[in-house]
């Protein structure tokens, strides 16, 4: 099958062919049919599978005709960084078509939102915080929607947004095409699809595992022993592209700060940045003037870059559902990656949870010439308190991994 199979709009068409791509990926050639011909469609596809073409060529499509200048299709995602990846997979296919697109979402100014939206858009692509916003402030009107999309939607239930995206649903017309895409369905995501989509076509890509394209490994470790591992996971690995995930903004700071002073060529990406920084961050990360990003999960749907070689789980995710948006960002497209994560004891009901959603056991690695048995740093001594003396420091245990 090829790409011409969809009978897209000569425009179209170029766009899609400056992008050099030839073949639909599973998720594109199951779902865009019936898209186009107006159907409510649910989406399920792992992260790294093409769902964004598969939503945004037929939006174009549909809006060759009809009416300009005002907004005719939303899409609502959970990050800033998904929005701006699908404002410019819409700038790129559509690049001859005309068709102008708009990003609504936090951190920045709305000044240049009204702005644009006042110069007249046919696309909104916003996160449901700001959307509200400007819904508030009668800066936009949903009134002329034709096709909703909520692309990521578990991710936006997990982070809170349920009640954000319900009211956005009461300002979009009850006769429209909704595109509902989700990587797993968890009871909130799958109510809410109940309740929008009306006869809807499902399409499912696979499960809800990471795609098979990528290598699964653990590396037990002491949890003050993590920097240490991870410099000499990188010192013995051929890391083309490397994306590493940490628990907590202070800790994805601190570690790019360390790979930085060791020599690498390494930046964060966590919510204590302003919007433009995080934008450096992923640009650079994109062009490869970055090798390492070091992020929270905020950067684990809506970062696009084809070739990331490496993920590193610094810190075990909460969730094995979380484990497999991390994953997703390597062995996209069906390029091979490599997943590592540094375990400790702590971690060991969450392994048996990931295990039992990949079916199969993840293989242990050591590295022979690393001391798992270095004592963690010494505290500074705090006051005894009366009746209590010092401990003693000791050494750390080496993790108990079978």
């Amino acid at each position: 099958m090829s790409f011409e199979s969809f009978n897209l709009h000569p425009r179209i068409a170029a766009g899609v062919r400056a992008l050099d791509y030839e073949a639909p990926t599973p998720i594109q050639a199951k779902a865009i049919p019936h898209v186009l011909q107006g159907r409510d469609v649910l989406g399920l596809a792992q992260t790294g599978t093409g769902k964004t073409a598969a939503f945004v060529l037929p939006i174009l499509q549909r809006l060759m005709e009809g009416p300009r200048g005002r907004v005719r299709a939303l899409v609502v995602a959970p990050t800033r960084e998904l929005a701006e990846q699908i404002h410019k997979a819409i700038g790129d296919f559509g690049r001859q078509t005309r068709t102008r697109s708009a990003t609504i979402y936090g951190g920045v100014a709305m000044g240049p939102q009204i702005h644009k939206l006042r110069q007249g858009v046919e696309i909104v692509v916003a996160c449901p915080g700001r959307l509200l916003d400007h819904l508030g402030q009668g800066t936009i009107t949903l009134e002329h929607v034709e096709v909703l999309v909520l692309d990521e939607a578990d991710r936006m239930c997990d982070m809170g947004f349920l009640p954000d995206v319900r009211k956005i649903l009461k300002h979009v017309p009850a006769r429209r095409q909704t595109l509902f895409f989700s990587a797993t369905m968890p009871d909130d995501t799958r109510q809410l699809a109940h309740d929008i989509l009306h006869n809807p076509v499902t399409v499912q890509i696979g499960h809800t595992a990471p795609v098979n394209t990528v290598s699964h490994a653990l590396y037990p470790v002491a949890q003050h022993l993590k920097t240490a591992l991870l410099m000499e996971l990188l010192r013995h690995t051929d890391t083309e592209s490397v994306l590493v995930f940490t628990r907590t903004k202070h800790r994805a700071r601190r570690v790019a700060e360390q790979l930085k002073k060791a020599g690498y060529r390494a930046t964060s990406l966590q919510g204590n940045l302003s919007q433009n920084q995080r934008q450096a961050a992923l640009d650079g990360f994109r062009k490869g003037s970055f090798q390492i990003l070091v992020a929270t999960d905020i950067a684990a749907r809506g970062l696009d870059v084809s070739r990331i070689s490496h993920v590193i789980n610094y810190d075990m995710p909460d969730t094995a559902d979380a484990y497999t948006h991390r994953i997703g960002r390597t062995g996209r497209m069906a390029r091979t990656g490599d997943a590592f994560t540094l375990v400790t004891d702590d971690d060991t009901a969450m392994v048996r949870t990931i295990e039992r959603v990949l079916g199969a056991r993840l293989e242990r690695r050591t590295l022979p010439e690393f001391n798992y048995t270095a004592p963690a740093p010494e505290r500074p001594a705090q006051p005894a308190r009366r009746g209590q003396g010092r401990q003693p420091a000791t050494a750390a245990k080496a993790p108990r991994w079978r």
